[in-house]
């Protein structure tokens, strides 16, 4: 078994579950524990079952309920330190010592491997990430959220995903004709904001190779985006380049299916 849910994903909060038949985890945890707790209840997965939280960055909606939920389980944290630095107040006590890991340098949580690899996003150490089972060389899963543009090392370690949650945030039209203010505008469509939709597109052509079997659309703005727009502009250039993996869209209220990575 090797197997994710995007729990919840979007500017109000995000988690993911990622495990294996001896270890689950979850990637941030920026929503209620209540609602963490919730989607696990509805895939039927005891929470009792998590053996940590790995944190990506420092921004609230991806860090406002790990303290809540490690305190809960008495389940370690694991966080680059200038992330724990300027987070560590919003998380509250830890139960546990937090687990520093260091950007770049792959890490072990029970068999899951974890290696963080830097993300162009307006925080201090910010981290994407690709996840393998170990033992397992034939699957791996990558996420890639809050990334402003794909850099060439993200391109670079996104190739042989055979799951992929990947960033779609906003339609640029939608963004440019929509309510933020201009300096927000700027901020989200900056090297260190979001991807939009055809950002997203142009990856995943980028690194599509035969055994991309899933691609999990996330962190779609409710208020710059819709998810029609992101399925389509994905799927016209899957068409295009004449590929088809799975499509899923995440939600910022609602579950993916438990997706075999």
């Amino acid at each position: 078994m090797f197997q994710t849910s995007v729990l919840m994903s979007g500017s109000k909060g995000n988690a993911i579950l990622i495990r294996t038949a001896e270890t689950a985890i979850l990637l941030d945890a920026g929503v209620s524990g209540k609602a963490i707790f919730a989607a696990l209840d509805s895939l039927k997965i005891s929470r009792h079952q998590l053996k940590g939280i790995v944190v990506s960055h420092e921004h609230g909606d991806h860090v406002s309920g790990v303290g809540v939920v490690a305190r809960a389980l008495q389940i370690p944290v694991y966080i680059n330190e200038e992330t724990y630095a300027q987070s560590a107040h919003k998380m509250g006590k830890l139960p546990l010592q937090p687990h520093f890991f260091e950007t770049g340098a792959t890490f072990e949580i029970g068999n899951l491997l974890v290696h963080p690899f830097t993300s162009s996003h307006d925080a201090v150490d910010s981290c994407n990430f690709t996840f393998r089972k170990d033992g397992d060389d034939e699957r791996k899963l990558g996420v890639a959220t809050d990334l402003g543009y794909p850099t060439r090392l993200a391109t670079e370690k996104l190739k042989h995903c055979s799951t992929l949650v990947l960033e779609s945030n906003h339609d640029v039209e939608m963004l440019m004709n929509g309510p933020y203010d201009w300096a927000l505008k700027q901020r989200v469509k900056s090297n260190h904001g979001h991807l939009s939709n055809e950002q997203a597109a142009m990856l995943v052509q980028d690194i599509m190779h035969h055994r991309l079997e899933n691609i999990v659309l996330a962190h779609i703005s409710e208020t710059n985006n819709h998810p029609r727009l992101a399925l389509e502009t994905m799927q016209n250039r899957l068409d295009a380049i004449n590929k088809s993996p799975r499509l899923y869209l995440a939600a910022q209220h609602e579950h993916t299916p438990l997706i075999d990575i």
